[in-house]
């Protein structure tokens, strides 16, 4: 009876330890520019986890990571002896019980860590999808929110000098007040799905920073940069080695800002990506970035590239492996992607339909392709919903933080195919005014498909959203959804906005492989047709200024279900999910070669 008594008091303990511990996470800190580069040790690779339908794991004491063999209560998990899972990586395509599974995955990591004496330790996490918490040697750290954005923690008070582990509950359920909601036309890939690891900085540390050309000149270098911790120093010094910059920059109240010409500053294009080697200290802290420096603004229906109307060839693309199943993620996917594209002939890329991991975006400056970052606010959005606008604002700013200083992005999406209402418009107004106040630099887009028809075969842009826009995103599907591709031959489309129009989507599905009459639906053929007709009517419509065709390669989506054709996958593509290229790939390539060879008549980008 006393042994029994003595387990229940030791369960006890433990139970309301645990309880008041699971009580305390904290929201993530302030996300670190450049999080990366910075020193530290990465854990990616196998971590060991739990599937969890019922979410039972905070109950039963999951993030304590309890041994069954040393326990003198009943533990009925152990994560060492549980299967894994390769980090960073979706669990859908991992293991072949988990495909279609949504709902929470509990993931353990045991490792080696020396704290520096005097430097703080974040937790940082390239992204988890949907809803995270974290766990450090049994002590809640954070809980964060949003599949497609990073995060960073203050785990320094958790972690110890020597033997540690971290505990990370994801949980991909989708829910109607969710961003994205309930709909998607894309594979709801869980887990941790980036790149995961300790981050080290000083107590004062660099927080963000930001370097741009100034507006208006060519050659001058406007920034800034906010420290953070003990106040440590007031001074930043900051080098740019090509350019013979070296400057001493006071910041008082932590914050420097600046301005400088820059002799000899070659500017940033798809033709050539030039970038410089920027490093900032701050009196222990010091980061070294890769920056390009480019110019970006409208003039009417034109978008000036240092000055220059540019017409973006473009291609989209969702965020799926190009040469396996899964999650794209890491360097070696978004460089497989973007030679694809490249070799296709574009210098712009619309990363649909949230925010691409950074290793992309990165890979976008090296390689010279112009980038349209969106948010997920796709379509069946609960615009009223209590905390929605929160949740969005909020992966806005993560995604805008992160990468304000890649060169190659030059459109901030805030929503793609929504339907019109007064809540939707007064929604999007405001993300729009919170993007500009964000990050001043960049041209605001989203992706529209409301117009009207005011009489057959005559299209008229027509959405109240486009007064809060830069640039116009246009989807539309004539010759696939819409009527058969000779409609296009008869189509006239009007733009009642001085503002430059992208069309942002068009296409069809074609099986690779499966061939036919031109007329028969679901064949290659019939997939090039589209695009010969699209091509031929775009020509002729003067205000676009670009493309960006749906979409690269095939991407798997559980709405698509057709059998021996689309198979779950959603097969618009130019390319198979296997990497094999589809006749309609050949014809966007002519016309891409055409129009890099003749850029004043294939893209009619002075106006006329």
């Amino acid at each position: 009876m006393r042994e029994i008594m003595k387990t229940k008091l030791v369960w006890l303990f433990w139970g309301a330890l645990f309880s008041a511990a699971t009580a305390a996470a904290q929201t993530p800190a302030p996300l670190l520019q450049n999080g990366l580069a910075r020193p530290g040790i990465w854990l990616n690779g196998d971590w060991h986890y739990v599937v969890d339908p019922y979410d039972e794991g905070v109950r039963r004491r999951y993030p304590l990571n309890l041994s069954p063999a040393a326990s003198t209560g009943v533990v009925e998990y152990d994560f060492a002896a549980s299967p894994t899972l390769h980090v960073p990586g979706d669990w859908n395509t991992q293991r072949p019980e988990l495909l279609l599974y949504e709902g929470t995955v509990w993931y353990e990591k045991s490792f080696e860590y020396h704290p520096r004496p005097g430097w703080r330790s974040f937790l940082y996490a390239g992204a988890a999808n949907y809803r995270s918490q974290v766990w450090v040697n049994g002590n809640p750290l954070c809980e964060h929110e949003g599949g497609f954005t990073p995060f960073n923690c203050d785990a320094t008070s958790l972690l110890k000098d020597g033997a540690n582990f971290v505990v990370i509950s994801v949980n991909d359920t989708r829910h109607a007040d969710d961003v994205p909601a309930l709909r998607t036309d894309w594979w709801n890939y869980g887990g941790l799905t980036r790149d995961v690891g300790i981050v080290e900085v000083p107590d004062s540390f660099i927080q963000d920073y930001s370097l741009q050309l100034q507006r208006g000149t060519g050659n001058r270098i406007a920034g800034w940069v906010r420290l953070a911790g003990a106040p440590a120093t007031n001074r930043v010094t900051l080098d740019i080695p090509q350019l013979r910059i070296h400057r001493e920059i006071p910041a008082p109240d932590g914050k420097a800002t600046f301005e400088m010409e820059a002799a000899g500053l070659e500017r940033w294009s798809p033709d050539d990506p030039k970038l410089y080697d920027v490093t900032l200290v701050a009196g222990n802290d010091r980061i070294t970035d890769q920056i390009g420096f480019r110019t970006l603004e409208v003039r009417g229906t034109q978008i000036l590239l240092n000055g220059a109307p540019v017409f973006l060839r473009g291609i989209s693309l969702h965020a799926e492996a190009p040469l396996r199943p899964g999650r794209a993620h890491g360097d070696d996917d978004a460089r497989t992607s973007f030679e694809w594209a490249r070799e296709l002939g574009c210098n712009f890329v619309r990363l649909a339909h949230y925010p691409h991991d950074e290793h992309t975006t990165r890979m976008a400056d090296r390689m010279g392709l112009l980038v349209w970052s969106e948010i997920p606010l796709w379509q069946g959005i609960a615009w009223t919903a209590p905390g929605v606008s929160d949740k969005a604002r909020r992966q806005l700013e993560e995604m805008i933080v992160r990468d304000h200083n890649r060169s190659s992005i030059i459109f901030w999406s805030i929503t793609n195919e929504s339907a019109k209402s007064a809540e939707r418009n007064a929604f999007l107004h405001e993300l729009a005014t919170a993007a500009r106040s964000l990050d001043g630099t960049r041209l605001i887009t989203a992706a529209t498909n409301q117009s009207s028809r005011p009489e057959p075969h005559k299209m008229v842009i027509d959405d109240p959203l486009i007064a809060d826009l830069d640039v116009v995103g246009l989807n539309e599907y004539i010759g696939w959804y819409d009527g058969v591709p000779a409609d296009l031959d008869l189509t006239s489309w009007s733009n009642p906005y001085d503002k430059p129009v992208i069309v942002s989507e068009f296409g069809g599905d074609a099986r690779q492989g499966l061939h036919g009459d031109p007329s028969q639906r679901w064949t290659e053929e019939y997939q090039e047709d589209i695009y010969k007709h699209q091509i031929a009517a775009l020509r002729k419509v003067a205000f676009i200024r670009g493309i960006a065709p749906w979409i690269l390669k095939d991407f798997r989506s559980p709405r698509r279900q057709l059998p021996s054709v689309q198979d779950g996958f959603n097969r618009k593509g130019l390319i198979s999910n296997n990497g094999e290229k589809k006749k309609a790939y050949f014809v966007l390539q002519q016309f891409y070669r055409e129009a890099a060879r003749d850029r004043g008549a294939a893209t009619r980008s002075d106006g006329r």
